[in-house]
């Protein structure tokens, strides 16, 4: 169940953006083995003069972040890492311009169902 957040300094047409959130969504799948109807992700633009670009960076930056249950393999990590950047990497976002952030609380910080994660049978393996 991961949950992914991509933010970036400019406007994008719609078909853009559905390009990357499903960009997104594919490496998730790919990588981290999630099942094929959680799509947790949610796509933020900020004005170019909220944003400041990064030194080195060009208008095309692009921060990705997930927020993902504990357990994957570093392994399991990098496959998400390179699949992202070749995915953005067809929609012309340079590997420069990528930052991929994860945040991994442990389960009994996430409540489901008025539960602990902990506590649930999640449907998946996180051990990936």
């Amino acid at each position: 169940m991961p949950i992914a957040k991509i933010e970036v300094c400019r406007s994008h047409p719609p078909e853009r953006v559905a390009a990357l959130i499903e960009a997104v969504y594919q490496a998730q799948i790919e990588a981290l083995k999630v099942p094929e109807d959680d799509k947790q992700i949610r796509y933020i633009e900020h004005k170019p003069e909220h944003c400041p670009v990064p030194p080195g960076k060009t208008e095309n930056y692009t921060f990705v972040e997930f927020l993902l249950f504990p357990g994957r393999s570093l392994e399991a990590k990098r496959k998400l890492y390179q699949g992202l950047v070749a995915r953005l990497g067809a929609l012309g976002i340079q590997a420069s311009d990528i930052l991929i952030v994860l945040i991994e609380p442990p389960l009994e910080n996430w409540g489901l169902c008025g539960q602990p994660a902990s506590e649930l049978d999640l449907g998946f393996r996180l051990d990936v």
